[in-house]
């Protein structure tokens, strides 16, 4: 804690997660909390990411956090389950192509996976578990879902990973073509992060 804020770890290096939960936390009202990313702290040993599911890895690197820190740690694993693909990357979409974080590499993996598969059967989701751990032990797990449609082709430069090709629901537009804040409204880390905002702005209440 510093001055009359809380700071509270995201147990990630990409900017851009960092600034989504500064707008969940800000489009809810909630103050006084001080977000630090991984790049702003020194390192510490942070377990491999082996989990089964989003949920088992996302608390591992909340606890490593909490642990490492004694800060309050958020963090999220998350990734596009294909129907076509059995569910598949799931877990492993960050690293689908081989290489891990290469968005270009696995966009082109998983369209070139279903070249051959017709529209009507090109759903997916994205899904995103948040984990909140405190110092304390006590710890929060939450899901979301965004549900829509592979497209064919990339459109759009906003977003990481899969959005420029995952249609949403009801939107002819990619995911990489929504606004930051239609984004937030509708994504899976956005409904997910917003089930965190309680416990948040719990704490945010208690410094």
């Amino acid at each position: 804690m510093s001055g009359n804020t809380v700071r509270v770890l995201v147990a990630s290096r990409n900017p851009k997660k960092l600034r989504e939960l500064r707008r969940v936390l800000a489009s809810a009202g909630v103050d006084g909390i001080d977000l630090v990313g991984l790049d702003e702290l020194p390192p510490f040993p942070e377990t491999p990411e082996t989990g089964a599911t989003f949920e088992e890895n996302a608390i591992v690197k909340a606890r490593d956090g909490a642990r490492e820190t004694g800060l309050p740690c958020v963090a999220d694993d998350s990734g596009i389950e294909v129907d076509a693909l059995n569910g598949m990357p799931g877990v492993l979409s960050a690293r689908w192509s081989g290489v891990h974080g290469d968005d270009d590499a696995n966009t082109a993996l998983l369209l070139a996976q279903l070249s051959d598969v017709p529209d009507e059967r090109r759903g997916a989701g994205f899904v995103s578990a948040c984990a909140l751990a405190l110092p304390d032990g006590r710890e929060w797990i939450v899901r979301g879902e965004w549900r829509g449609a592979i497209a064919r082709a990339k459109t759009g430069d906003h977003g990481f990973g899969y959005d420029p090709v995952f249609r949403p629901e009801g939107e002819e537009r990619s995911a990489a073509e929504l606004t930051p804040d239609e984004k937030d409204a509708s994504s899976h880390r956005g409904r997910a992060l917003e089930q965190l905002v309680p416990a948040l702005a719990e704490l945010a209440a208690a410094r």
